[in-house]
């Protein structure tokens, strides 16, 4: 388990000695002599509570509590020490926030069970920010804190801004149900994150709409690759939940907005973002663009890939598997039909075979029989499995001498893996009757 990290702000050396001996066992320890010094450590360092002397020369406690929380706008963890007896100096420390303060000499073991109730305080508080913070299903930041937390992070830290959309994901929801919607959602949450570091941010808008900001990130070659990864992660497990024959053109579109170049404020540079993934939707969908401000690149919008390398990657078959085509029956029969009329002009002897079982306890392995087909077949050929009644194939460009040759493969393949199980065949050459 991480130790947490206390920084200790006392002028006198003998202090700081003393009080790091009792906490060094159970915590990082960071030393400053002055609130100066203290400043600087608390921004590099960002440690989980203060503790600080109250009295000291040039900056009080209270002046350094006071400058922290006007620097960062938020609840600071401070305890002070102090060998002053009044409670007027205790009272102050209160308004002003402090979460506790103890007098000094102290024992030992009062300061550490004040520090570890501090902490684990701490834990409890932050926990349930957390859980206010975060979008229940995905585990992501919700909307407010994705405002919130890559708000700040654009005012601070050069980077990528990007929006990340779910494309035709309602159909998910129409065909397979909204359970399977759910995991969709939660298994593309988990690729967005793992597509980022860990010290990059990413939340949940809403519906099928992500957010993601990438610190010190401007080149468009790592766009384009975290594009790529997310529209390749999520058609593997798209189809590892729904099967080979899912054909829903699942994918993700994004919108890349650079900070600071385009601006600092969230809302500027998102709705820079949103206008970059509407370009996307405009000219395909699964891929990126990138905004860019009309007066640099003399463009009114931000410009996406749209060359034929573009439209041909939209087109094109994404996380293909091994072995053959699968298709639903409909799409196999355009196939058929489209192989037909090139016959009439090309005579590529493309080849249909329909295997058909012998018996009922033959029938209940059609699908197994079908899988087997596909891993023996090239990624050319084209399978559909009309179940429990018959597998059909389309081979291309196959005489008939190599037909055989394939069939006797799949009846070698099959007898490893389904003796005593038959099926029957018929072979047929494409021809157009018209």
């Amino acid at each position: 388990m991480k130790r947490k990290k206390i920084l200790i702000v006392d002028d006198q050396l003998i202090t700081l000695k003393m009080t790091t001996h009792i906490l060094d066992t159970r915590y990082d320890i960071i030393c400053a002599m002055s609130g100066t010094e203290a400043i600087a450590l608390y921004k590099k360092e960002r440690p989980d509570m203060i503790l600080t002397d109250l009295n000291m020369p040039q900056m009080s406690g209270f002046e350094l509590q006071n400058t922290l929380q006007e620097m960062y706008a938020e609840h600071i963890p401070i305890m002070f020490m102090t060998a002053d007896e009044s409670e007027e100096a205790e009272s102050r420390g209160f308004e002003n926030g402090a979460v506790d303060f103890i007098r000094k000499p102290f024992r030992a073991d009062v300061l550490l069970r004040r520090v570890e109730n501090i902490l684990q305080n701490l834990d409890k508080i932050a926990g349930l920010k957390r859980a206010a913070e975060t979008d229940p299903m995905t585990g992501l930041l919700n909307k407010a804190s994705s405002q919130s937390e890559i708000g700040m992070m654009c005012r601070e830290t050069p980077g990528t801004l990007m929006m990340i959309d779910l494309d035709s994901f309602k159909l998910v929801n129409d065909i397979y149900g909204h359970n399977m919607g759910d995991k969709i959602l939660i298994r593309f949450a988990e690729i967005i994150q793992s597509a980022i570091r860990a010290t990059d941010l990413a939340g949940r808008m809403g519906g099928d709409e992500f957010i993601a900001f990438c610190q010190h990130v401007k080149e468009e070659s790592v766009i384009a690759e975290k594009t790529a990864y997310i529209n390749e992660e999520l058609m593997k497990s798209a189809r590892e939940y729904m099967g080979d024959d899912m054909t829903i053109p699942l994918g993700a579109s994004i919108g890349a907005v650079c900070v600071p170049d385009e601006g600092t404020d969230f809302l500027t540079v998102y709705q820079k973002a949103d206008r970059a993934l509407y370009t996307v939707k405009q000219n395909g969908k699964h891929g990126y663009a990138i905004f860019r401000e009309a007066a640099k690149t003399k463009e009114k919008m931000p410009v996406a890939k749209t060359d034929i390398a573009r439209e041909m990657m939209i087109l094109g078959e994404r996380g293909r598997g091994r072995g053959a085509y699968r298709l639903p029956e409909e799409q196999f029969a355009l196939i058929y039909r489209f192989l037909v009329r090139m016959e009439s002009n090309y005579h590529k002897e493309n080849r249909l075979v329909i295997y058909r079982p012998v018996d009922e306890r033959a029938a209940e392995k059609t699908e197994e029989f079908c899988d087997t087909v596909c891993r023996t077949l090239r990624a050319s050929d084209v399978v559909t499995c009309r179940e429990g009644k018959c597998v059909m194939i389309l081979l291309m460009e196959m005489d008939n001498i190599s037909c055989t040759l394939v069939l006797d493969r799949i009846a070698e393949m099959w007898a490893k893996n389904g003796a005593g199980y038959q099926f029957s065949h018929e072979v047929a050459v494409l021809a157009d009757k018209e």
